[in-house]
């Protein structure tokens, strides 16, 4: 990824937050890092004012909310190409994305107005490794197939598995961001997937629950 000083100045305070929660997470040794998550949270939040892109307003907020929230699964994406299913501003893929900038993210949403704000941000931040798709789940096609599929706040999980199923590549899995454990919604997950891992998640400085959990295609042991 190209070196880049993104033209925004941050607040000490939320560089701050941003360092910790990084060190926390042990999710990496990138110098640069914060400053390009903090350069994002300006946009978000510049960008908010007029488009209404989150219900939190202010960066600090967002720090643990949205950027530590998104980063906490990075242990768990592996390292072949990932798919942001409804990444709305971006998240969890664009946070991703700047710390993991030798692996490729598609990031989809079906908002005209989300998909302009993701795609203005990666341009700003240089982010190479990203690609901004505006389609819907189900009607995207890739030949390809993802690594791994990544669901935040999209949809339940058994219509996360039926809408986007089928952009898992080969031995592809299907993560889906929680917050309490969804007992009730794995009682409705179709025919064909298998729930191949549950984890619960310690977000720096947010203090709710979360939780990952992995699906894959077919039935364990055949």
């Amino acid at each position: 990824m190209q070196e880049t000083t993104p033209r925004y100045t941050p607040r000490p305070r939320l560089t701050q937050l941003l360092e910790e929660g990084l060190a926390e997470l042990d999710a990496g040794d990138d110098p640069g890092l914060p400053h390009r998550l903090a350069a994002y949270l300006g946009l978000l939040a510049r960008w908010n004012e007029a488009y209404n892109l989150t219900a939190v307003r202010s960066p600090e907020d967002m720090v643990s909310r949205h950027v530590m929230d998104s980063l906490s699964i990075l242990p768990f994406i592996g390292e072949g190409r990932v798919l942001d299913v409804g990444t709305g501003a971006g998240l969890p893929g664009l946070a991703l994305a700047m710390a993991r900038p030798a692996q490729p993210f598609v990031l989809l949403d079906s908002s005209g107005k989300k998909t302009r704000f993701v795609r203005h941000a990666a341009a700003h931040l240089r982010l190479d490794n990203v690609t901004v798709v505006r389609a819907r789940a189900e009607e995207h096609r890739d030949t390809d197939g993802f690594g791994a599929v990544v669901s935040r706040a999209f949809a339940s999980i058994a219509d996360f598995l039926r809408l986007a199923g089928h952009l898992a590549g080969e031995g592809g899995r299907l993560l889906a961001m929680k917050g309490e454990f969804p007992a009730a919604e794995l009682d409705a997950v179709p025919a064909g997937w298998t729930l191949a891992g549950a984890h619960r998640l310690d977000v720096p400085g947010l203090d709710a629950q979360r939780h990952l959990l992995e699906f894959v295609r077919g039935v364990p042991g055949r």
